[in-house]
C-alpha cells in the first residue's frame, strides 16, 4: 500500500539524515488520520518552505478524508487548505518573501503538518500586530464573505443581510464584513439558542433560531414585510428554501456550501416572479479562473484585520495529535467560528 511504501522510504530517509517533520495523514478515507514523520520535499525554483504554526480546518477537509469533496484526492495524503507561519527557505526564483517572514498560505491539501511547501504567489505577508492565529482564520472563510459580499452579491450600505449557519467560521465572517465594512444590517439564522447569542454578539442586528421557529415569517417580520436583500446560504435543503422565500424584490441567494448535507433544487417561478437571483460561490476556483479577484480577497482582509475593522472568531484550538477530535468537534456540530489545529 501507498502507507507502506512511504514508511518505509521514511526509515531509509532517517538513516540518511535527511530532514523531517510530523504531518497527519489520511491513509484510508472515512478511516481516522495518523501522525507520521514525512521527508522535507526539495524546493523548486518558484517555492516557498513555511514552518506552519496554525492550519485551518475546514468542512471541505473532513469531506476530502471522506472522498466526497469535488477535488478528489488520493491517499496517503495530508489534509489542510490554509495555514499561517513563518518562512524557512525559498527557491532561488522566488522575489516575494524571504526567510523569517510571517506569512499566510493557502493550499489544495498539506497544511495540516509542521512544514508545507507552496508557490510564493500563494503566500501573503501578514502585517505587524497581526497574531498567527487570526490571520489562519482569513483565507478560506473572509475570502469566501468578501466575494458572495462584494463580487457577487454587491451589497449596498443599509441593505438586510440574511446569514444561514451563523455561528459558523463563514456565517460569523460574513457577520463581521457585513456589518463594519459593507455597513448592512445582519440577521443571523443559525440552529440554537447560544449559537444566536454568540452571532448577536459578534454583531448581527438580529437573529432567528430555524429550529424553532419559521425563518421565512420571521425575516418578514424583522423587515416590516420586504425581506432580506441579500441571504448568504451555507445549509441547503429546507433552509436554503426557506432564505429563497425571504428575499425581497430584486435579492439575491448566495450558495456557499451544503452543511446540511442536502443539496437543494431551485424552483424557476421563485425567481421569476420577484425578479431574484441564485448566485453561487466557490472561493478556490477563483485561484485558477481570476487570481487577481481571488488574491485581492486576502490582500483586503489582511487589512482590515490590521486596521482594526474586522475581528476573525477562533472557536476552538486543537493540538496536531488532536487533529481527529477536531474533526469529531465540527462533525458533531459543536464548533463555532474557525477550528484551528496548533503545531506548537
Amino acid at each position: 500500500s501507498g502507507c507502506v511504501r512511504l514508511c518505509s522510504r521514511l526509515g531509509i530517509l532517517r538513516r540518511s539524515g535527511v530532514r523531517g517533520y510530523r504531518a497527519a495523514l489520511c491513509t484510508e478515507l472515512g478511516q481516522p488520520l495518523l501522525l507520521r514523520d514525512v521527508p522535507s520535499p526539495p524546493l523548486r525554483p518558484h517555492q516557498v518552505r513555511v514552518g506552519v504554526q496554525y492550519c485551518g480546518l475546514n468542512f471541505a477537509d473532513i469531506l476530502a478524508c471522506q472522498g466526497l469533496y469535488q477535488e478528489k484526492h488520493s491517499p496517503p495524503f495530508t489534509p489542510g487548505m490554509e495555514f499561517s507561519g513563518t518562512v524557512l527557505e525559498t527557491g532561488e526564483n522566488v522575489s516575494t518573501v524571504k526567510e523569517g517572514c510571517r506569512v499566510v498560505g493557502v493550499t489544495g491539501t498539506a497544511a495540516m503538518a509542521e512544514e508545507c511547501v507552496v508557490d510564493q504567489k500563494m503566500l501573503w505577508r501578514v502585517p505587524e500586530g497581526v497574531p498567527h492565529e487570526d490571520a489562519v482564520a482569513l483565507p478560506v472563510t473572509y475570502g469566501t464573505a468578501t466575494l458572495a459580499l462584494q463580487h457577487r452579491a454587491r451589497v449596498q450600505p443599509g441593505e438586510t443581510v440574511l446569514v444561514t449557519a451563523g455561528a459558523g467560521a463563514a456565517g460569523l465572517a460574513v457577520i463581521d464584513l457585513a456589518t463594519n465594512i459593507f455597513k448592512a444590517k445582519v440577521i443571523a439564522a443559525a440552529g440554537s439558542d447560544a449559537k444566536c447569542e454568540l452571532a448577536l454578539k459578534r454583531g448581527a442586528s438580529h437573529s432567528v433560531n430555524y429550529s424553532q421557529s419559521n425563518l421565512r415569517d420571521e425575516v418578514k417580520r424583522l423587515t416590516d414585510g420586504k425581506g432580506a436583500n441579500v441571504a448568504v446560504e451555507a445549509v441547503g435543503g429546507d433552509v436554503f428554501k426557506a432564505a429563497l422565500r425571504s428575499l425581497a424584490w430584486e435579492g439575491r441567494i448566495i450558495v456557499i456550501g451544503f452543511a446540511g448535507g442536502k443539496i437543494p433544487s431551485i424552483a424557476a417561478n421563485l425567481l421569476l416572479l420577484k425578479n431574484v437571483s441564485a448566485v453561487g460561490v466557490y472561493w478556490s476556483r477563483y485561484q485558477e479562473e481570476d487570481f487577481p479577484v481571488f488574491s485581492s480577497t486576502m490582500s483586503s482582509a489582511l487589512q482590515y484585520c490590521q486596521e482594526g475593522k474586522i475581528h476573525p472568531h477562533v472557536g476552538a484550538v486543537f493540538k496536531l495529535e488532536e487533529v481527529n477530535e477536531a474533526f469529531n468537534h465540527v462533525l458533531q456540530r459543536k464548533s463555532t467560528g474557525k477550528v484551528i489545529i496548533s503545531m506548537k
